[in-house]
Order: C-alpha cells, then sequence, then structure tokens
C-alpha cells in the first residue's frame, strides 16, 4: 500500500472540512457533493478520486472525528493507566463524544443535521460496539480481574450498549429541571458502569499498569482503522 502523499492528505482535509460544516450549517439533506466541493476549491471530480458516494464521503467526516475522539482517549491512557478502566475510558469517551458535533449527532440520531443518513448502513460503523468497546478490550479487561467477577466480555454485548445510548438519547425525555450538565451526566455514567460492571473494590494500580499496553495497543489499532476509513480508498491506493 503505498503511502499518502502530504498534498493528498490536505486535500482529503479540506473536502472533509467543508463537508462536516455544511453538514453541520444545513443538514444532511441539502448538501450535495457540487456544494462541498465548491467549498473545498476543488473540482467534484477531486472529491470522487477520494470517496465514492456522497455516503462515503459522510462516514469519513464522522471517521475522522472518531480518529480525533480516540487519539484523545489514547493519550489519556498513555497518561494515566487508570483511564484503561471500563468506567474512566466510558466517561472521557462519553465526554469527547458530545464535545464533537458531528459525533454527538451520530449518538444522539439528531434528525435535523443527519436526516436520512441515519438510515444509512454507511453509519453503522460509527455506532458499533467496536467503537464503544470492542471485545478485546473487553477481554483484556477481564484477563486483569478489571471486570465483575463471573461477568463475561459477551455478557456486555447488549448491556453496555443498552447504558450507553440511554445516556446518549435521554435529553428529550428528560424534564429541563433534573439536567445536571455535561460533566454532571458523565460523573454519573461512570458511577453507573462502575457499580455495574467492575469489582466492588477498585484494583490496585499495577493491575491497571499491567494491562495498560494491550489496552493501548488495540485503541491505536481501532484509530488507525478509522482513519483509513477516513481519508478514503483511492488515497490509500496512490
Amino acid at each position: 500500500m503505498a503511502e499518502r502523499q502530504p498534498d493528498q492528505t490536505g486535500r482529503a482535509d479540506r473536502i472533509l472540512d467543508a463537508a462536516r460544516d455544511l453538514l453541520l450549517r444545513w443538514g444532511y439533506r441539502r448538501v450535495t457533493i457540487d456544494e462541498i466541493a465548491r467549498h473545498a476549491g476543488v473540482g467534484k471530480g477531486t472529491v470522487y478520486l477520494h470517496w465514492r458516494s456522497r455516503e462515503q464521503l459522510f462516514f469519513a467526516v464522522g471517521a475522522r472525528e472518531a480518529v480525533a475522539m480516540l487519539s484523545a482517549v489514547v493519550a489519556a491512557m498513555r497518561d494515566d493507566p487508570k483511564e484503561i478502566a471500563l468506567h474512566r475510558y466510558m466517561r472521557r469517551f462519553f465526554l469527547e463524544a458530545m464535545s464533537r458535533p458531528v459525533l454527538r449527532a451520530i449518538f444522539t440520531r439528531d434528525t435535523d443535521v443527519l436526516d436520512r443518513f441515519l438510515s444509512s448502513p454507511a453509519r453503522r460503523p460509527l455506532q458499533s460496539a467496536k467503537l464503544l468497546a470492542s471485545r478485546d478490550y473487553l477481554d483484556v479487561l477481564a484477563d486483569h480481574g478489571l471486570l465483575r467477577p463471573g461477568l463475561r466480555p459477551e455478557d456486555l454485548d447488549y448491556t453496555l450498549p443498552a447504558v450507553m445510548f440511554g445516556f446518549f438519547g435521554i435529553d428529550p425525555f428528560l424534564s429541563p429541571e433534573i439536567e445536571p450538565g455535561l460533566p454532571g451526566r458523565a460523573d454519573r455514567l461512570a458511577d453507573t458502569l462502575r457499580h455495574a460492571f467492575e469489582p466492588a473494590k477498585p484494583p490496585p494500580p499495577p493491575r491497571l499498569a499491567a494491562a495498560a499496553p494491550a489496552v493501548i495497543e488495540i485503541f491505536d489499532r481501532h484509530t488507525d482503522d478509522y482513519r483509513r476509513a477516513a481519508y478514503g480508498a483511492s488515497t490509500d491506493e496512490r
């Protein structure tokens, strides 16, 4: 696989920037490839050199946001191994996703922004269990005694996404008087996950430190996967 040239990546970023800005300003239904090309200062054909369809392009917009989010997660884990714990990772995931408008629209299913893209198969990898917490990551936690005794990684296939998407999607059903603010919501999420899925006694720091390299390797790999998805097959093939 040939390495991308800096000018190709820079051009792709300009297109992705234009697509993101127009998506947030106008919504998915109204944004056309012609408008994206015009705002990016490129020809329409140039857009299709990177992404073969409009849906692929908008998936790439979300994938690039996922790269930024996962990069922040990994940086925190490198800085402090305690960040690999499920409740701390998910707290940071929630804050990072909700702080990024495109990811927030995806996880909260914002129809004003995403419209028909919400029903497109192209958006599914951006809401997948792999992005939330892959089985590889959960296996490492289980192997190091960082999940509740007797809890298997596969037991979280349903319950963990259910909890996470509940926190992402609950706002329309709540009274404004009980809105705790984003950090408060993240704290409540972390507390719920810690009590539901982790050992009653917090694990000692050496156990977290021992598991951290394997966890970081997994998240580095996921970040690379989304990075490749973001920049389109044609840029990888050059």
